[in-house]
């Protein structure tokens, strides 16, 4: 049985046959307007599936409705069960909305089934209450009528029944002075008067439908009282007195009226000044009449027409009813509110020292007034003078008011302070109280006349300056007085002298304070004295006085020795003590005792062979050999001595002196060769020998010197030897008896022989100095070279590095030998007779 039920089920599946799942609907429902929410409109139920096990996947939902509307919905009312109801969003209502919806309703089970239905909802008509329109719907109509206005339509009422049905009104209480018209029109019965009558009365209007139901509202009728009298003043009084200067706001009358429509309540009255014022205002409300500007007698227009007359209106309404006017007189009484007045406050006058007494000097009064109206208030008097000087000035009186010189002034009295202004005041007072008063102040500027000469605080002025002051410096101030209050500006110039053989102006001053200084600089070993002439002038007069400037000695002058320069060549051999080559300094100072001089060597004094004697207090002094040269263990390495001498002028100060004065250094520089001794051993055979040793100077890098030198030497080896066969042959021939020549070195010891002739020996020796060595890096072997040339030789195993590098030329006669690089040739030949 079950089978063929799925059977069917899976062949109603596969047909496209559907069973719905909405049971109940379509339908049609019916739901009163007006339903609140929540009220039931239709109930249906779903129809669970197999396949769905009765479970909804998407529960019952209005997915559509016809017209559009928000105002029902689905609610679950138990298993499978729903329910449509109201919203209440919005409320239906027949009259106004759609009577039908059309509301489609979709469902779908877990299965994936779906089903969707038509449930319409038909909105049936109820009975409602009328509906008053307009204000009357929400809130009491407030309604306003005017008194005295005749019977007649006052206000109408609007009200509506939903159902179109005929509405009745009908007002509450009936004995109201109103009636109501079945279609609403609110009618005056009789004429109203606000003064007998009530002011307010509340209305109750009904409407009522054919079916009997109605709605209530209520009418508020105010009656309005109008302005049917003029008001009238109540105060009596016109004219009133005050005097000027009131402050604002100084009440100057209380004007009062009454209206005779509020003779039961206090008057409603607007109070205002008609003609154009700016001293007084009234107040609108109250009407008291006040001061509003400033009342000044003094000025126009009051100053001649003092009454100011204004018109007050009083009114029942403030924009124009019913009024009455009046005129009112306020009179200004002048006061004394005003001091006298000075212009100019302040007055400058200028006068000479030593102006006679009793002139005026000024008249107060034709400055001053007082701008009162009336007197005693416009009089006045000068008083009270006062002020620093105001001794010497007086008043002539106190109504004139005039300003004279009681005594002459001085300046440069020594009882007068010396003041050139007087300050003074006078008081100009009111006669009538309060007696106002003003200050004049007066400035009197006592004049100064150039009476006196400028003097000089000496006649003569003497300053000393050492010698060494710099261009520029004060050396000394002239001081210049005026007698003359207040002192006279003065100047200084030089007149006269100050200037040098080499300037025309060696000193300067200062035109503004006498400082005086120097222009060029002094040297006393030229001018001892120098003199020169100032002025000092006011401006108008003039004085002078003499200077002397004593240039003081100062040691600047440097010892100046000779010869400042000197070179000397000295034997290695010179004995300890000996005066080097006899020289000899001799120093002079300008401004030094000969006796002041220190000789010292400052530089170059290697090993300190040197030294001077005298070493200090004399003009002279040698240099002598302090200690032996030392070559030959090392210790001596140079073979030029460049020595830097000082010579000081500070022998005669003592070591505490030396540090404070000034101390010059003259110098002298030395250039002291050392000569080493010959390596030549003089024989006893007669005759000489020449030793020439040449220096190579050429640079390894010019390949060519090397070649031209060995072809020049070639050609001039070749030359010389045959002119020293031709000599020989002369010689053979002058000579019978020939004398043997020995050609080896005149280092090695030659033959002894007998002594036969006189021996002439003249040595020519020309040494390249090799005083460094090296190995060379392809052979290995030692080679020595020369630092400044360059020149290179192979090294001798038993010759020692030469030192120095020296030329030794003695008893030169001729040239009998020639060398090459560094090896020597020596010749002795027998000189005849």
């Amino acid at each position: 049985m079950k089978s063929t039920f799925l059977l069917f089920i899976l062949l109603g599946v596969v047909s496209g046959r559907r069973t719905p799942l909405l049971r109940g609907l379509p339908a049609t429902s019916t739901v009163e307007e007006n339903a609140p929410a929540g009220v039931s409109v239709y109930t249906f139920n779903i129809t669970g599936s197999p396949l769905s096990s009765g479970v909804v996947a998407i529960h019952p939902t209005i997915v559509n409705s016809n017209p559009l509307t928000e105002a029902f919905a689905i609610v679950s009312a138990g298993d499978l069960v729903y329910r449509v109801v109201t919203t209440g969003n919005p409320i239906l209502d027949y009259e106004t909305m759609p009577k039908r919806f059309d509301l489609q309703i979709f469902v779908e089970d877990t299965a994936g089934r779906t089903d969707l239905n038509t449930l319409t909802v038909q909105v049936a008509d109820k009975n409602e209450r009328p509906v008053f329109w307009g204000n009357m719907a929400i809130q009491t109509v407030r309604i306003y009528v005017l008194e005295g206005m005749p019977p007649g339509l006052i206000y109408r009422v609007n009200a509506t029944d939903p159902e179109n049905g005929e509405l009745k009104y009908s007002p509450l209480p009936e004995s109201v002075p109103f009636r109501v018209l079945e279609n609403g029109d609110i009618f005056s019965r009789k004429k109203i008067d606000y003064e007998k009558d009530p002011h307010c009365y509340f209305l109750n209007i009904t409407v009522t439908d054919p079916e009997g139901l109605n709605s209530t509202r209520t009418v508020n009728i105010n009656i309005i009282n109008i302005d049917d009298e003029s008001p009238y003043f109540t105060t009596k009084q016109r004219i009133y007195r005050i005097p000027e200067e009131q402050s604002p706001g100084t009440v100057v009358a209380n004007i009062t009226a009454k209206d005779p429509d509020d003779e039961d309540s206090p008057s409603r009255l607007f109070y205002s000044i008609q003609s154009s014022d700016t001293y007084f205002s009234i107040n609108p409300s109250t009407g008291v009449l006040q001061v509003s500007g400033r009342i000044d007698r003094d000025v126009l227009p009051l100053q001649l027409h003092p009454n100011v007359s204004m018109i007050v209106r009083v009114e029942d309404s403030p924009r124009g009813g019913h009024f009455s006017e009046m005129e009112i007189t306020v009179i200004i009484g002048d006061i004394n509110d005003n001091p006298p007045e000075c212009n100019p406050s302040t007055f400058r006058k200028e006068i000479n020292e030593n102006t006679t007494a009793g002139i005026v000097l000024l008249d107060l009064r034709n400055s001053c007034k007082d701008i009162d109206i009336d007197p005693p208030n416009n009089l006045f008097s000068f008083t009270g003078l006062s002020g620093f000087g105001s001794n010497s000035f007086a008043l002539e009186s106190a109504e004139s008011g005039r300003l004279v010189m009681t005594e002459s002034i001085d300046l440069e009295n020594p009882s007068n302070p010396g003041v050139e202004v007087y300050s003074l005041t006078v008081r100009v007072q009111d006669i009538a109280s309060p007696n106002y008063s003003n200050t004049i102040y007066i400035y009197i500027r006592i004049k100064p006349v150039n009476e006196f000469f400028p003097v000089f605080s000496s006649l003569s002025y003497e300053f000393k300056v050492p010698e060494i002051t710099k261009v520029g410096s004060s050396i000394g101030k002239v001081i210049a007085s005026d007698a003359d209050w207040p002192p006279s500006v003065i100047t200084y110039s030089i007149i006269a002298g100050g200037g040098t053989k080499d300037y025309t102006n060696a000193f300067w001053i200062s035109p503004i304070n006498g400082d005086v200084k120097i222009l060029e600089r002094l040297d006393y070993e030229t001018t001892q004295k120098h003199f020169f002439t100032v002025q000092a002038s006011d401006q108008e007069k003039t004085a002078t006085a003499s200077v002397t400037v004593n240039v003081l000695e100062v040691n600047d002058e440097e010892p100046i020795c000779s010869p400042s320069f000197y070179s000397i060549q000295i034997p290695v051999s010179l004995a300890v003590g000996t005066n080097v080559n006899g020289f000899r300094i001799q120093c002079q100072d300008r401004d030094s005792d000969p006796r002041s001089f220190r000789y010292f060597i400052e530089e170059g004094n290697v090993n300190n062979h040197f030294t001077f004697s005298p070493v200090a207090g004399s003009n002279t002094s040698q240099l002598i050999l302090a200690s032996p040269f030392d070559y030959e263990s090392g210790l001596d390495t140079k073979w030029i001595y460049r020595l830097r001498v000082y010579i000081t002028d500070d022998n005669l100060l003592s070591a505490e002196n030396k540090a404070t004065h000034l101390v010059k250094t003259g110098t002298v520089t030395l250039s002291i060769r050392v000569i080493p001794n010959p390596t030549t051993v003089t024989t006893t055979t007669p005759g000489f020998t020449v030793v020439t040793k040449r220096e190579n100077l050429y640079l390894d890098s010019a390949w060519y010197v090397p070649f031209v030198i060995t072809l020049g030497s070639l050609l001039l080896l070749g030359l010389l030897g045959y002119l020293g066969a031709l000599l020989a042959r002369w010689l053979c021939v002058r000579c019978p008896s020939a004398s043997r020549a020995d050609g080896t070195p005149l280092i090695n010891a030659p033959e002894k022989k007998k002594p036969k002739k006189e021996v002439a020996l003249e040595m020519i020796k020309l040494n390249t100095v090799f005083d460094g060595e090296a190995r060379d890096p392809v052979t290995g072997k030692m080679y020595e070279f020369n630092t400044q040339s360059g020149a290179r030789r192979w090294k001798k195993s038993s010759e020692p590095l030469q030192p120095t590098a020296a030329m030794q030329l003695q008893n030169i006669r001729r040239p009998l030998l020639w060398t090459q690089g560094q090896d020597e040739v020596g010749l002795n030949i027998d000189m005849c007779g």
